[in-house]
């Protein structure tokens, strides 16, 4: 039968973007050779994987079979992969990485070129999304998660803290007022969050001594979304410092309330499966973070 693991990579490419078209644009291929190689593996099969239907490709029965023992054989490949780099003590392999938008862009992106220096055999995937994900069924080796971490089956390492503020816009201010009081806010264009429902707990206390807890006036579930809207003078809003130091550095941003603020430190976690057959490519990454970010945090 002689199947080969291009093959077996090209059917789970194709699986897991959808389409034979988007296979080919992951794996650097034309389409009509994806197409090729697919048609060879159930060839060798003697047995159809998948349904070309008009709108998508379905798995069959025995396409279902297969992509299990398919991921099985990869996942020993990469696990041989890095017990042979091991050896060299260079992690070696593909490491997928999941983090919400504005700490991928704003802490991550500009730490990979001195990762990659480090670790030239790690190849890298970025993913982001805004809420928390399953790491098996988004094939996600590690994932950066902000604020307090639920129950959960996953291993954690300690990144950072990161404070949060409220800030605004010079211009929001000059047009609208500087709030001197928290209840002034009731007054103001807020912008926060549309899930989770908890990040519009702001570190303010009212008139009983109770956190703030806000409702938007703009929402949204992206904070890097939150961010340009108060860079455009839309409202207050309160993020992460890691996301807004070089606005406050360039009084792009202002702090509002800050006498009335509590501090209040956001914890910022690597979470990852235990017993990983990747775990030396998870370290390398989730020390050079920790080294990279310092003690400090983002605090500034």
């Amino acid at each position: 039968m002689n199947i080969t693991l291009d093959e077996i990579q090209n059917f789970i490419a194709v699986v897991d973007t959808g389409s034979i078209t988007s296979a080919a644009q992951q794996l650097d291929q034309t389409v009509s050779a994806a197409s090729r190689t697919l048609g060879r593996l159930e060839q060798k099969l003697n047995t159809t994987l998948l349904r070309r239907t008009t709108r998508r490709l379905e798995l069959t029965d025995e396409g279902e079979v297969f992509l299990e023992r398919a991921r099985d054989i990869m996942a020993a490949v990469e696990s041989a992969e890095e017990q042979m780099a091991s050896r060299r003590a260079r992690p070696a392999g593909r490491l997928r990485v999941d983090a919400a938008s504005p700490f991928m862009l704003h802490v991550v992106v500009p730490l990979i070129a001195g990762y990659r220096e480090r670790y030239p055999d790690v190849a890298l995937e970025l993913q982001s999304s805004e809420g928390y994900i399953d790491l098996l069924e988004r094939r996600t080796d590690v994932a950066l998660r902000i604020g307090r971490l639920k129950d959960s089956t996953l291993h954690a390492r300690p990144i950072a803290t990161s404070q949060i503020r409220c800030l605004a816009s010079p211009d929001y201010l000059r047009r609208h007022g500087t709030p001197k009081h928290v209840a002034d806010l009731a007054k103001h264009s807020l912008l926060g969050f549309t899930e989770p429902d908890s990040l519009n707990e702001w570190p303010l206390l009212d008139g009983q001594g109770q956190p703030v807890h806000i409702k938007p006036t703009i929402g949204s579930s992206s904070g890097e979304t939150l961010r340009q809207l108060a860079l455009e003078g839309n409202g207050i809003v309160c993020l992460s410092d890691f996301m807004t130091r070089v606005d406050r550095e360039a009084e792009r941003l202002v702090q509002v309330l800050p006498e009335q603020t509590v501090a209040f430190r956001q914890p910022i976690n690597a979470v990852y499966y235990r017993n990983t057959a990747i775990s030396a490519r998870i370290a390398s990454f989730v020390s050079y973070l920790v080294e990279a970010i310092g003690e400090n945090g983002f605090d500034g």
